[in-house]
C-alpha cells in the first residue's frame, strides 16, 4: 500500500465531498470513493437504521440493496451491527461468509447472494451516529488489515461530510418551511383581515385537526390561495 498516494487521494476526496451540492451527491461520492480507494472493494453503500427498518443510500450495485434487505429480515449482519454499535464495536471485517458463525441467519443467504467478504464501518461524529458504510467483495479474503485501515480512514472523512451535508439540507428545509408558513399567514391575514397570531392559530388548528404537517398546510394555502 502506497500510503503517500492514498493520503493524496483522500485529500482530493475530502475536497470533492465538500464541493457536492446535495446530500445525495455527497453520499454517492462516499460510496464511489470506497470502491475506488479501498483495496478489494467492488461494491459499497450506506445503511441507515430507522428502528428495525433499514434504508439503503447511494448503493453502487444492486447487491448492496439485496444484502441490506437480508440484514433487515434477519435482524443481524455486519453493517446492521455496526449501525447499532453492538458491544461498542465500530468496525467489522468478514473474511469469508462460507465460514462465518456470528450471523447464522444472514451469512448463508449472503453467500448465496454472491457476497464473499465484507466490511462495515460505523459513520459517526462526536455528536451523532449516522449509519454504516458497507463494503463488499464477491471473493472470500478480499479485505486485509490494510483494507480495514484504509476503509476506517475513509469512513472517518465520510462521516464528517455526511453530517455537514445533512445539517445543511435540514437548514435549507427549515428555511423553506418558514418561508412557506410566512407566505401562507400573509394570505390568510390579507383575505380574512386577521392578525399574525390569528393566522398562525388557524394554520396550527387545521394541522392538528386534519393530522397534516404544518408545512403541508402552508403549501396548500400558497397553491390555492386559502384553505379549502
Amino acid at each position: 500500500m502506497d500510503w503517500a498516494h492514498f493520503a493524496q487521494q483522500m485529500a482530493s476526496m475530502a475536497r470533492d465531498l465538500l464541493s457536492q451540492e446535495s446530500l445525495s451527491g455527497t453520499l454517492e461520492r462516499i460510496s464511489r470513493s470506497a470502491v475506488e480507494l479501498v483495496e478489494g472493494c467492488e461494491a459499497a453503500g450506506i445503511l441507515i437504521l430507522h428502528g428495525g427498518k433499514i434504508e439503503t443510500l447511494a448503493p453502487t450495485e444492486q447487491l448492496v440493496v439485496a444484502s441490506d434487505r437480508l440484514q433487515e429480515q434477519a435482524g443481524e449482519g455486519p453493517c446492521f451491527d455496526a449501525a447499532h454499535t453492538k458491544n461498542g464495536e465500530r468496525v467489522f471485517r468478514v473474511h469469508d461468509f462460507a465460514h462465518e458463525p456470528r450471523w447464522p441467519a444472514y451469512a448463508p443467504q449472503a453467500r448465496r447472494l454472491g457476497v464473499g467478504s465484507m466490511m462495515g464501518f460505523l459513520l459517526y461524529t462526536e455528536d451523532e451516529e449516522l449509519g454504516a458504510l458497507d463494503l463488499y467483495s464477491p471473493s472470500p479474503g478480499a479485505f486485509t488489515e490494510t483494507s480495514e485501515l484504509a476503509g476506517w480512514l475513509l469512513a472517518s472523512h465520510a462521516a464528517v461530510a455526511f453530517s455537514s451535508a445533512r445539517t445543511h439540507t435540514q437548514l435549507e428545509h427549515a428555511m423553506a418551511t418558514r418561508h412557506a408558513i410566512g407566505e401562507a399567514m400573509g394570505i390568510l391575514m390579507g383575505s380574512h383581515d386577521l392578525t399574525e397570531k390569528q393566522a398562525f392559530d388557524i394554520l396550527r388548528r387545521y394541522s392538528q385537526t386534519h393530522n397534516v404537517k404544518l408545512r403541508e398546510v402552508a403549501r396548500q394555502i400558497c397553491e390555492r390561495g386559502g384553505l379549502s
